[in-house]
């Protein structure tokens, strides 16, 4: 006798992404165009190493290039280069707080997607673990229908055996030896 085989349907493609697309809109902080990709970038260069010992390089040589006469653009006390940080003061605070903005934005509608995630995965294993149940309930209905069918065949059994041993001691004693 042969088993049959069943057939195992290969696992969908999970989108592991699902609950973060409708927050997809966030992604970028100041939008999608040029500008927008350009000025974000700017406000993260804000903050680095680079961006910090390139201004003080600039600041040193414009100080020393004042100070020793070689030129003379912008004499003590430095009202152009005062008049550059302010400047770049005016423009890089609202970005970087702009970027600080719609961060949060981003944040939080993570923190909203992971929060559905859970949940969603949460719901999945009350799921599976109410289908497990049934299944454990399930066999264990077969396996008591399978015990009470091994105990109605052994008495079966047992009833052919004394039949039969009966119908033999019947013929044995109606049609003795010669």
């Amino acid at each position: 006798m042969t088993t049959p085989t069943h057939e195992t349907k290969p696992a969908a493609a999970v989108d592991h992404l699902r609950f973060h697309r409708p927050h997809a809109h966030l992604e970028p902080t100041f939008g999608n165009d040029k500008f927008a990709l350009r000025a974000e970038a700017f406000a993260r260069f804000f903050g680095t190493p680079t961006f910090l010992g390139a201004q003080t390089l600039i600041v040193a040589i414009w100080i020393c290039l004042n100070v020793s006469g070689v030129t003379q653009f912008d004499v003590y006390p430095f009202i152009l280069l005062n008049l550059a940080f302010s400047l770049q003061a005016a423009y890089a605070a609202p970005l970087i707080l702009l970027a600080q903005t719609r961060q949060a934005a981003r944040d939080k509608a993570q923190t909203d997607a992971d929060a559905l995630h859970r949940e969603s995965i949460a719901v999945a294993n009350s799921e599976r673990q109410a289908q497990a149940a049934q299944n454990t309930a399930q066999l264990l209905e077969l396996l008591e229908l399978n015990t009470r069918l091994t105990e109605m065949t052994k008495n079966l059994t047992e009833r052919i055996e004394s039949l039969t041993s009966e119908m033999h001691q019947h013929l044995v004693n109606d049609h003795p030896k010669d």
